[in-house]
């Protein structure tokens, strides 16, 4: 099978289910923008060595694929429209909690960097927020159906890259870098 049909040349794509849509709509933008934050967690895991970290964020790439998987199918009764589950959250929010209660508390707003692992982490927090806007944005859309459990999931997936960014940084001995403000 080749890898291009020739399909997509006109500006349209398709989805789960039937149709074809242009690519620029707020659908295809949303799971196109997860896809994008999948790549670049991709390239934080290929810049990291630490054995604690890699299968977390290789669970956090197959629950990005879940919910693009749900973003694209329109469908409220569909397949895949409801493959995000509250538990993946929760189990966001358990490696948070971890990792929180070895790292300094924040007094500041951290800026952006560290080591080049962290760097990419702080990266795909940024990238995720985009994403979760998005999703957000598909989600007001007249007609649209977008699970909740999509955009609960990626508010926290981006608490918990940054909080993993600090992790990272602090476990190589870099410490955080504080704005100094106006």
């Amino acid at each position: 099978m080749k890898i291009y049909t020739k399909a997509g040349d006109s500006g349209m794509t398709g989805l789960l289910g039937s149709g074809r849509y242009a690519k620029d709509e707020p659908r295809i933008v949303a799971y196109g923008t997860v896809d994008e934050l999948n790549a670049v967690i991709g390239m934080a895991r290929a810049s990291l060595s630490d054995a604690k970290v890699d299968p977390m964020l290789a669970r956090v790439q197959d629950d990005l694929f879940r919910a693009g998987a749900a973003l694209a199918d329109p469908d409220p009764d569909g397949r895949f429209h409801n493959v995000v589950d509250p538990d993946m959250t929760a189990q966001l929010e358990v490696w948070i909690d971890g990792m929180e209660s070895e790292l300094p508390p924040l007094t500041q707003f951290v800026l952006p960097g560290g080591t080049p692992a962290g760097a990419a982490l702080h990266l795909a927090r940024t990238v995720c927020r985009r994403a979760e806007r998005e999703v957000v944005k598909l989600s007001r859309v007249a007609g649209e159906s977008v699970p909740t459990t999509v955009v609960i999931y990626l508010n926290r997936l981006s608490d918990f890259l940054f909080v993993l960014a600090r992790a990272v940084n602090n476990r190589a001995g870099v410490k955080d870098t504080f704005w100094t403000g106006i």
